[in-house]
């Protein structure tokens, strides 16, 4: 057995340990995922319902003018 290779119990547990931190791992990113979605959904449903279209007419009646006190004229001549 060479000095860099490492007995065959110990490459076992280490290819288990790192079967078991993927795992741990992948489901931690499904529950994150799962609980977003939840928020998500939940912000959606809780949205201000849009209320009923309101529509005002309303007729203005113009107001009485006064003819003006004095008219004047301007004339310009193009130089």
């Amino acid at each position: 057995m060479s000095t860099f290779q490492r007995p065959r119990r110990e490459r076992r547990r280490s290819r288990t340990r790192e079967r078991v931190g993927k795992l741990v791992l992948v489901s931690i990113l499904l529950v994150l995922a799962f609980l977003l979605g939840l928020a998500f959904a939940r912000t959606l449903d809780e949205r201000p319902e849009p209320g009923d279209v309101v529509t005002n007419v309303r007729t203005l009646t113009p107001l009485a003018q006064e003819p003006p006190v004095r008219t004047v004229t301007v004339t310009v001549t193009v130089p």
